[in-house]
């Protein structure tokens, strides 16, 4: 191993461990579009989220509640050209993963194939300009540990909450 090597691995573990004392928080989440307007109001409609900023860079969009992170979608010239590398995975909250997929489908979304194969247990999907994101088999109800609430970042569960 390189001494290069050694202190990359040596400085990983100092800031990790920083990291585990939460000394920083995601604040936002961002995504590129042509229309940022299109692309907010399907991930609003789609977590139930609202427009908290808008202007001519961009669009932020947040959970009714104002918790972090937000989405920022800002306006790029060029059109996505290549499969993200980051992406959102979804899993239906407090309703069935089919019922989940027709709502998602009626909202705008599209059905993707980036060579996932048929024996996935997830369905990959698309926003309108064609930003991937995948819909889990396991609805949020059936993964959560018992004893703990899942974190949710869906409107319904925000209104609920105490």
């Amino acid at each position: 191993m390189s001494r290069a090597s050694e202190g990359a691995k040596r400085h990983f573990r100092q800031t990790r461990s920083t990291a585990i004392g939460n000394t920083v928080s995601p604040s936002s989440l961002t995504r590129c579009s042509l229309q940022p307007r299109l692309v907010a109001d399907f991930w609003c409609a789609v977590l139930g989220w609202r427009v908290i900023e808008e202007d001519a860079d961009g669009v932020s969009i947040a959970p009714p509640g104002g918790e972090w992170p937000t989405i920022d979608v800002l306006i790029v010239p060029e059109r996505k050209s290549v499969k993200n590398r980051l992406h959102l995975d979804l899993r239906a909250d407090g309703s069935t993963t089919p019922e989940e997929l027709e709502r998602l489908l009626a909202l705008g979304a599209r059905r993707v194939d980036i060579g996932q194969g048929p024996d996935v247990s997830w369905v990959v999907l698309s926003d309108p300009e064609g930003n991937e994101f995948c819909l889990l088999s396991r609805a949020t109800q059936d993964v959560a540990p018992s004893g703990r609430t899942p974190v949710s970042l869906s409107k319904r569960d925000n209104a609920t909450a105490t």
